[in-house]
């Protein structure tokens, strides 16, 4: 499920599909999005490239058409390879850096950029 909040600049997005289930935050004010998967028990962030990241404006029309939304979610797609690296708790620093909504989602769980 997609839940565009317009007025923060938030886009959470809840996939369930098992080990594959996942919570990913677009936060856009703050310029990261954050996946926390759950079968690892940790959180990605990454950076939003506006080359390759749809604006916000854009990402409630994609999701109304079908054949993108086969394609964002189909499980032979990946939308970024995070390399086996060091991890870190956030502190209060990164939660400034990242925003309320990604240290909501991933306050406690190892941090990998």
């Amino acid at each position: 499920t997609m839940t565009i909040h317009s007025e923060e600049h938030i886009v959470d997005v809840h996939v369930r599909s098992g080990v594959y289930s996942s919570d990913t935050i677009f936060d856009y004010t703050h310029g990261y999005i954050a996946t926390r998967l759950f079968s690892r028990n940790a959180c990605f962030i990454m950076k939003i490239k506006k080359e390759l990241i749809p604006e916000l404006r854009e990402i409630g029309h994609l999701a109304f058409e079908r054949q993108t939304m086969k394609d964002v979610y189909s499980p032979n797609n990946v939308w970024a390879q995070f390399q086996a690296g060091n991890s870190r708790l956030g502190n209060f620093k990164d939660w400034i850096l990242y925003g309320k909504h990604i240290e909501k989602l991933c306050t406690g769980l190892p941090l990998y950029q």
